[in-house]
């Protein structure tokens, strides 16, 4: 996955197998989206795995997206952490409680004054998935002093001197670096596949799947980017077959 090509070619150590019980349709949703929460977790922020790690609270932003979707169930399966999502329609919150976050805040309200309201603590690690720099301002209110801060968009701004106060450490996620420069841990990605797979089929963790669009065609191409381009995707879109 991860363009419009029919035929692909791909460096071996970044390949997992597909869960085998999904299909292929239901395997194509998660690759990309979870090598991307995968290393925001445990590569980036390094958070522990195990229940017996010492409690910690994440807020994602946009957690229903992709990439979200795939993120809170690693959190709530895998760590010890108390996982707090963020959405602002209501089949997206629907979404995320069944993906069993602790919490959903709205976005596009104050998220300091509903942590206040929810009697939530404020957060060790703040994940945020889109308009961080639209954003910034609340999660430096609700984020703890000393806490991390992890991000995979591209902000037009992002004033980095507001992070000085709380001494917030930043954390870029770009799931390309280890193929484009061929770092020498790149067979990390096909393990942490190899990994998610057996998590699929244990029934540990669920397809991202939101929609499937159909076959791969102009029509149900364009369909997809205005998707997409409209920021209100919800889990993954897939389109299979010519």
């Amino acid at each position: 996955s991860g363009s419009n090509a029919q035929l692909q070619l791909v460096d071996e150590r970044i390949v997992g197998r597909a869960p085998s019980s999904l299909s292929d349709a239901e395997a194509a949703a998660l690759p990309l989206t979870s090598i991307t929460a995968w290393e925001l977790l445990f590569d980036r922020l390094q958070i522990p795995k195990g229940n017996n790690a010492k409690p910690a609270s994440l807020l994602v932003i946009g957690a229903a997206g992709g990439v979200g979707s795939i993120l809170v169930q690693l959190a709530k399966q895998l760590t010890n952490l108390t996982v707090v999502g963020t959405a602002s329609r209501a089949d997206s919150v629907k979404w995320l409680n069944e993906l069993g976050v602790d919490q959903v805040l709205d976005h596009s309200q104050s998220l300091e004054a509903q942590r206040t309201e929810h009697n939530l603590a404020e957060f060790d690690y703040v994940i945020s998935l889109t308009h961080t720099d639209q954003h910034l301002d609340e999660i430096i209110k609700v984020i703890k002093p000393q806490g991390k801060l992890a991000l995979i968009d591209d902000p037009a701004s992002f004033d980095i001197l507001k992070l000085k106060r709380k001494s917030i450490s930043l954390h870029w996620e770009f799931m390309y670096t280890r193929s484009m420069f061929q770092t020498e841990d790149m067979i990390a990605q096909h393990q942490l596949l190899t990994e998610l797979a057996a998590l699929v089929d244990n029934g540990t963790i669920k397809t991202t799947l939101g929609q499937h669009l159909g076959k791969i065609n102009v029509e149900n191409l364009l369909k997809a980017h205005e998707i997409l381009e409209s920021h209100q995707s919800r889990g993954k879109l897939v389109l299979e077959g010519f």
